[in-house]
């Protein structure tokens, strides 16, 4: 069979294999959707590759928001348009399925968060936390924990090693997680309780130093995720839950520090 014989059987191959994977990427395009959700702040550095892989995977564009759970708690209950909530806590998703703002039997632990006492300095914080003790220490960043799960992490910690009354003098208040951590940053605070997944980060060397805190110290920071009634009937919201259940997304919230 001469060269063009071969030439001119290939073409049809060629076309009918471009038009399939032409076809496969409009239908793709076709079935996407968009997810809104409302993402605590300790988890705003994971999300990103997991939103990424979960874009790659399934064609679903997010959009996230990142901030305190406590208020992203006022903002759906006043109707903010959020299709998912990926919180810092247990307690506020179950807070909306009472009230009805949350889907029944949607709600589960994604991730439970470790917290640490971190400070911007090499060698400030010791590994046993008794910087505590230490009047070298005198600005100690916190979040709210009127608001912020792992303030009151934080706060449990104090009590059970029985430093309330000598720290809290001490405590400099953000309303969230990620602005404590910039207090501690900042240098506006020697050191600060913010969450493990701040501090190591995959691809970025660890700064400063830490006491990783236990968690036999404090109530656990366990992380749930729940569909919100604006999202329903939203396949891609769905779906999005349904991904921070595979391997894939839990591998990258080991990578970031989180527990099973």
């Amino acid at each position: 069979m001469s060269r063009l014989s071969v030439l001119s059987l290939s073409l049809p191959l060629t076309l009918s294999l471009t038009l399939s994977l032409t076809l496969s990427l409009t239908c793709l395009a076709v079935h996407a959707g968009e997810v809104r959700v409302a993402v605590a702040a300790n988890f705003a550095g994971a999300m990103a590759p997991i939103g990424a892989a979960f874009t790659a995977a399934t064609g679903h564009v997010l959009k996230t928001s990142s901030g305190s759970t406590g208020k992203f708690f006022s903002q759906i209950v006043h109707g903010a348009p959020f299709d998912v909530l990926l919180a810092a806590d247990e307690a506020t998703p179950k807070k909306l399925l009472a009230s009805g703002h949350a889907v029944a039997g949607t709600a589960f632990t994604y991730a439970v968060g470790r917290l640490v006492l971190w400070s911007a300095t090499p060698g400030f914080v010791d590994a046993q936390g008794a910087v505590l003790s230490s009047p070298t220490l005198r600005r100690v960043a916190i979040a709210n924990p009127k608001v912020a799960p792992y303030g009151a992490a934080a706060m449990d910690t104090l009590k059970t090693l029985g430093l309330t009354a000598a720290v809290t003098p001490r405590l400099v208040t953000g309303e969230s997680i990620a602005q404590a951590y910039q207090f501690v940053f900042t240098g506006n605070a020697e050191a600060g309780f913010v969450a493990l997944s701040q501090v190591v980060v995959p691809g970025r060397p660890a700064a400063g130093s830490w006491w990783l805190v236990p968690q036999d110290l404090h109530r656990p920071i366990r992380q749930d995720a729940v569909l919100l009634q604006a999202g329903r009937d939203n396949t891609a919201a769905r779906a999005l839950l349904d991904f921070l259940k595979t391997d894939a997304a839990k591998q990258t919230m080991r990578d970031f520090g989180y527990g099973p």
